[in-house]
This record gives structure tokens, sequence and C-alpha cells, in this order.
């Protein structure tokens, strides 16, 4: 077993590498968001887990994998509806950042800014649902950061922050493959997130994914695209 080095704005991240033996990753289309499940080997974890109105299709997935993890990018409620109930059904446990923890319980406590007019309608409408929409409660088991790995769930993938849309966004980075959640989207067109509680921070994950060494970015909302300088 071999290691690989991954590079990305200035730090160094050692990943252990089974031969040429790459993550795989399935991207499960919920209406117009995404959730992944991420396969290495006979090992699998589950990206975010959408709306309640996909949790039957996204059981059936995660029944054909040896999930062991349930892996949150941030805490809005498109991204962690199902949560609570996939984590009773498959008995897994659930990460993600410490900053998005209270996120869950109240999408309302971290306002959410937009410029440009279909980024101002995403944004109603996503005001609308953090207003409308429940959650049901659950406690996270592990508290990702910057640098940590999944290798103790047999997944060859670095854990990467990237705050602006919320204050603990985080992607996972798998070789070549980036799953970034909403640190940039794809709805119309790839572009840096529209919506972000921190534009400056913002700008900086979108420059810190151009810059870490992925080919593909595989997104919240949005079919996956190559990388590239996101403005």
């Amino acid at each position: 077993m071999g290691i690989r080095l991954l590079k990305y704005v200035g730090c160094l991240f050692l990943i252990k590498n089974k031969g040429n033996v790459m993550a795989e990753i399935k991207r499960i289309k919920c209406g117009n968001g995404n959730c992944f499940i991420v396969k290495d080997g006979e090992s699998a974890i589950l990206v975010d887990t959408a709306r309640t109105a996909f949790r039957d299709m996204i059981l059936e997935e995660c029944r054909k994998e040896k999930v062991s993890l349930i892996f949150l990018t941030h805490g809005h409620v498109d991204h962690v509806q199902n949560t609570a109930y996939l984590a009773e059904q498959l008995k897994v446990p659930v990460g993600m950042h410490r900053d998005d923890y209270e996120l869950t319980k109240n999408n309302m406590i971290e306002p959410l800014y937009a410029k440009k007019p279909l980024g101002r309608l995403i944004l109603r409408l996503s005001e609308q649902a953090f207003e409308r929409d429940v959650i049901e409660p659950f406690e996270p088991d592990i508290f990702f950061k910057e640098g940590g790995t999944l290798e103790q769930f047999g997944i060859n993938a670095g854990v990467i922050e990237l705050p602006g849309h919320t204050k603990g966004s985080i992607g996972l980075l798998a070789g070549e493959d980036f799953i970034v959640g909403d640190a940039l989207m794809n709805m119309l067109y790839p572009t840096a997130s529209m919506l972000y509680g921190n534009e400056e921070n913002m700008r900086k994950s979108a420059e810190k994914i151009t810059s870490s060494g992925a080919k593909t970015i595989y997104f919240g909302h949005g079919k996956p695209a190559l990388n590239r300088k996101w403005k």
C-alpha cells in the first residue's frame, strides 16, 4: 500500500493509496439536490441526506453498500433532513463540522445573502424552506475539521473546510474528485456559491477548491463539472 501526497493551498495531505484503486462516487439525485455514496473497495459512506421525500430511495441505495458513516457537508435542511432517520435505519454514526451543529437546530440563525437575480430567487425559496421544513433532531457522533481523514471508515479521502456558504461547510477530497456541498453550485450553470453567510470566506473557499488539484467537482446542487477558476 503506497502513500500519495495531495497538496492544496500550502498544506499537505497524506492519503493511503490501495494500488491504483480510487474511491468511486455515486450521485443520488434528489430533486434539485444531491447526496452521494462514496465507495472504496468494500467500504462506503453517505454524503448528505437530502429531504424526507427522498428517504426511501436513499435508504435503498445505501442498503446496496456497506455504509458505515453519514458525512454532512453543512447544516441546511435540504442536506440534513433525513439524517436522524437514516442514521437509525443504517445504525451508523454521523459526522459534520462543529460550527454547523447549531444550524441544524434552526436554519434561520445564520443569515444568507445573494447579489445576482437568480441567487436572490434561490435565497427567497431557501428562507421559506428554512422556516417551514422541520429537521428531526440528531446528535453528531464526530466533529470533523481541516486535515481529518476518513481512513477509519475505509475511505481514502480527506476533509477540507470550505466556510462561506455556512460557517461550518466542509468538503471531501478523494483523489481527483471533490465533493463540495454548497461551497459551489451548478444551478443552470456552475459557479461559486450564489448564497453565502460570508462573501469573503466564500470566495476564499472557491479559490481553495480551484487550487486543490481536483479534476471533478461534485456539487450539492447540479451535475458534476470539471474544476476551474470559480467566479
